[in-house]
């Protein structure tokens, strides 16, 4: 595997930008990373402030440009016109692998219109990937070689951690819990401060306490070796406040229902998403 592979990226919103950042600070060489951002604007203000080429279209590449991995950031509902625009690059050997992070889209509506023999990878990132904490599940199809999979498990370790599945059918549970659960967090720091001013606290010593708590407990969680569970018992002390809480969120019709009622909402969503 080469240390700085030719790269192509399509699309460059939030998380197309938070990989080419997590790229570069990796070390890979700007000199081989090649940006298509439709926007005249965008595009030069990319190739002004990391040094990387960007191009407009598909033609704006030369006959001859031949990438090694095709990283697909755009919108899953703007996929269909994009792929059309790349199968150019499908060869039926040493071709580049697609490396896509389009919710919702499988491996089979890669297929179909790039073709058996295209290297497809199917990739569930997350949010957090902006600070470089993200998670990531990988998915590969039969044609995606050893090298190839190596290379795209570096390219998205750079925002965090990667794992992989062999079952595309988990891929919808997995957009369900890490891939939209960062939302999950987020409402509970809403709903924490929003308690808070109800309890009488300022609406601004409600949000920061709540904002910093559950940013904190995250990171607390992300440095410890002990499960989420043991964390939790430790800091509950028997007829204490926390357990005073806990009765009610660990009720059997609190937390735990509403959270499974919600994972499986945004699960069959996901396999809705792929119809």
């Amino acid at each position: 595997m080469t240390s700085n592979p030719k790269l192509l990226l399509i699309g460059c919103g939030k998380m197309g930008s938070a990989l080419l950042q997590g790229w570069l600070s990796q070390g890979i060489a700007a000199s081989a990373i090649t940006v298509v951002e439709p926007n005249p604007d965008m595009a030069a203000g990319l190739a002004a402030k990391f040094g990387v080429t960007a191009a407009n279209t598909a033609e704006d590449l030369g006959a001859d440009f031949a990438p090694d991995v095709v990283i697909l950031a755009v919108k899953p509902q703007v996929m269909d016109p994009v792929l059309q625009s790349f199968t150019h690059l499908v060869q039926d050997r040493e071709g580049p692998v697609f490396l896509s992070i389009a919710a919702g889209r499988t491996i089979a509506s890669f297929e179909a219109r790039l073709g058996r023999q295209a290297a497809i990878v199917r990739a569930m990132p997350n949010t957090p990937a902006a600070v470089g904490r993200g998670i990531t599940v990988g998915c590969a199809n039969t044609v995606v070689s050893l090298v190839q999979r190596d290379l795209c498990d570096r390219l998205m370790s750079a925002v965090g951690t990667v794992e992989w599945v062999d079952d595309e059918g988990h891929m919808d549970a997995v957009t369900a819990v890490s891939g939209s659960g960062p939302a999950y967090v987020f409402l509970l720091a809403e709903a924490m401060a929003k308690a808070g001013r109800t309890a009488g606290l300022p609406p601004q010593l409600s949000e920061k306490l709540a904002h910093a708590t559950v940013a904190g407990a995250g990171e607390l969680l992300y440095h410890s070796t002990e499960p989420a569970a043991t964390l939790r018992e430790n800091v509950t002390s028997p007829g204490g406040t926390t357990a005073a809480a806990l009765a009610v969120l660990m009720d059997p019709h609190g937390l735990d229902p509403l959270v499974a009622k919600a994972i499986m909402a945004a699960t069959r969503r996901s396999r809705e998403l792929a119809q």
